[in-house]
């Protein structure tokens, strides 16, 4: 069994796609089928299934991933300890979900590139349900949340910045020039929504039953930028967090409706495994987010 068997197996578990992962890892994809059925055939198991152009683990894959991630931080810190000078380098797996991803990474990640650029980021976008997941399951080295604080005994949360949500309308909204509302007023509106398993939807529809609220009429969707497109159409009332709406409130494309959400206000976090060794490239991009925000 070698070292790059574990990183292709490791690389090809976190991208699903034996076209990514040979990006990745500078190979042609028949170098990655040829490494990946040597190490099944060594193991005597099948790892993984291809299934069209994605691939899933195996059963056996699964309960062998975290085998292999945890050799393959045991090398990387090995590596870390007998070099003694040279340009920072190593993989930082980092997760997150659409908003974060589109709008607070963004500058984070320029800013690390050009302080470490031997280091290599792998960005892997996740819903709110699979982001702890990956941090217990080792698919991912950090994730960034927006939630409530997150209290948990195996990870370790690290505050960034507070993130207020706006409900906007488009400007010809019958409630777009209100001064103030009441919960009578969203009668019959239709509230543009992300999916029920979304935290901070859910905190929502708890807030606004509390102050009186019946059933909501609701249009639920993937896309944040789908909210955005359709309340600028004029098809609704949208919920998201200000740091995805400061463009178009700017340019008068959606306006903010008086509607205390105040309790609906949540953090962006940034969360990593306590038991996970923090190699010297993961704890570079720790500070540098830390710092981004403070």
């Amino acid at each position: 069994m070698e070292i790059r068997q574990l990183k292709t197996f490791w690389t090809l578990a976190s991208t699903c796609s034996f076209h990514q992962t040979a990006e990745l890892l500078n190979y042609v994809p028949s170098t990655i089928t040829m490494q990946i059925k040597s190490l099944e055939e060594e193991l005597g198991v099948k790892l993984l299934d291809r299934l069209g152009k994605k691939v899933v683990l195996t059963d056996a894959g699964q309960q062998f991933l975290p085998y292999a991630t945890r050799i393959l931080n045991d090398v990387e810190e090995a590596k870390c300890i007998s070099s003694q000078h040279g340009e920072l380098a190593g993989t930082v797996v980092i997760g997150a979900d659409e908003v974060l991803c589109a709008y607070l990474l963004p500058s984070l990640f320029k800013r690390f590139r050009v302080e470490y650029p031997g280091v290599r980021l792998f960005f892997r976008p996740l819903s709110g349900q699979e982001l702890k997941s990956s941090l217990r399951e080792g698919h991912a080295d950090i994730v960034f949340v927006l939630d409530e604080p997150v209290g948990s005994k195996d990870l370790h949360s690290e505050f960034l910045k507070g993130e207020p949500f706006r409900m906007v309308v488009s400007p010809d909204h019958m409630l777009a020039s209100r001064s103030t509302l009441v919960i009578d007023d969203f009668h019959k509106q239709h509230f543009l929504l992300t999916e029920k398993n979304c935290s901070y939807r859910t905190h929502f529809d708890q807030s606004i039953t509390k102050k009186g609220a019946d059933a909501l009429t609701e249009l639920e969707f993937h896309s944040v930028e789908a909210i955005k497109q359709c309340a600028i159409a004029g098809l609704g009332i949208a919920l998201l967090p200000e740091m995805a709406l400061k463009k178009e409130l700017s340019e008068g494309e959606v306006v903010s409706l008086p509607w205390d959400l105040s309790d609906v206000s949540f953090t962006a976090q940034m969360l990593w495994h306590r038991e996970k060794w923090i190699s010297p490239s993961m704890a570079a991009f720790m500070q540098v987010a830390k710092s981004e925000w403070n």
